[in-house]
């Protein structure tokens, strides 16, 4: 059975920072309709952390690029702050995905021929901020990741512990609404994994409204609320005891 967290939710009378309607995703592939979400409602407000757990191909990884406006969804609807990102144009997606979500990728997607400190700075310079703030903003988030020592350091020189630790600095850095998290642990051992979650634990605990995608039950439990899908729909949404 489902347990709806959104529903009681719903009735303190603040808006959630992300909002759902029966969102659905459909992929056209030589004729044949793949369903990778069906009725997907969720609500996740300012402050909270929650993990999106299921198997591989339940539509995890679909619904986390909806919600980082990667891609649309085929129905439904979504609101981000109180606002319908269906009405949004591209310049304005692209403008909410570098000011209000930080993306951290478990693949890191650092930049192999930037240091540590350029990987972090550069989505600031999109924002046109001049360069003693994107030093600050970089240093501080560095800092809050144990990186600080290593901002002149090359991606290579790292090891995939610290490399996911500069990746997440990279998502801090403009302080954004909400941090997506695919898979965060998926390319590191089990030491470091714990390392990276004790570390998002530790940036909840600070205020930063996480939502963390993941099909290892370990780190999901981590959370204070986990969404589990099954086959592209919600089949428990369960806050932690």
């Amino acid at each position: 059975m489902v347990t709806q967290s959104t529903e009681a939710s719903t009735t303190n009378g603040a808006t959630p920072l992300i909002r759902l309607c029966g969102v659905t995703k459909v992929f056209l592939t030589d004729e044949v309709e793949t369903h990778a979400l069906s009725g997907i409602h969720l609500d996740i407000r300012i402050g909270e952390y929650v993990s999106i757990a299921g198997p591989s191909g339940c539509g995890k990884t679909t619904l986390l690029s909806i919600l980082g406006l990667l891609d649309t969804p085929s129905g439904g609807s979504y609101s981000l702050k109180g606002n319908e990102v269906a009405t949004l144009s591209f310049p304005e997606r692209a403008r909410i995905r570098n000011r209000e979500i930080g993306f951290i990728f478990q693949s890191f997607n650092l930049i192999g021929d930037l240091t540590v400190f350029e990987n972090v700075e550069l989505p600031l310079t999109y924002r046109g901020m001049a360069a003693g703030e994107r030093k600050s903003f970089a240093t501080e988030a560095l800092e809050r990741v144990g990186m600080a020592h290593r901002a002149k350091h090359l991606p290579s020189q790292l090891s995939g512990g610290q490399q996911q630790r500069v990746a997440v600095a990279r998502a801090l850095a403009g302080n954004p609404a909400i941090l997506l998290a695919d898979e965060p642990t998926g390319n590191l051992d089990s030491r470091n994994g714990e390392a990276v979650m004790t570390l998002l634990g530790e940036l909840h605990k600070s205020g930063a409204t996480i939502c963390m995608v993941t099909h290892d039950e370990r780190f999901a439990q981590h959370a204070d609320r986990t969404v589990h899908l099954f086959d592209g729909r919600v089949v428990e949404d369960r806050v932690a005891a």
